[in-house]
């Protein structure tokens, strides 16, 4: 899945992507962007604008406050 607007998505409903993404794809960080073509600065700071980032331990997005 190519995500060419990613500017364009809500932070909201970015986070539903990719951790629907990573829980059922993505064995890591990597390969998320790897399968989705994303790039990585964007993604982390749309979902860090939100209060998300990412926890290697359970392979999601989490707000971590």
């Amino acid at each position: 899945m190519d995500i060419t607007h990613l500017e364009q998505l809500s932070s909201a409903t970015l986070l539903g992507i990719v951790n629907e993404k990573l829980r059922l794809t993505c064995s890591d960080q990597a390969a998320l962007f790897y399968e989705m073509d994303i790039d990585k600065q964007l993604l982390d700071s749309k979902l860090a604008d939100i209060g998300y980032h990412y926890d290697p331990l359970s392979n999601q997005y989490k707000n971590l406050k």
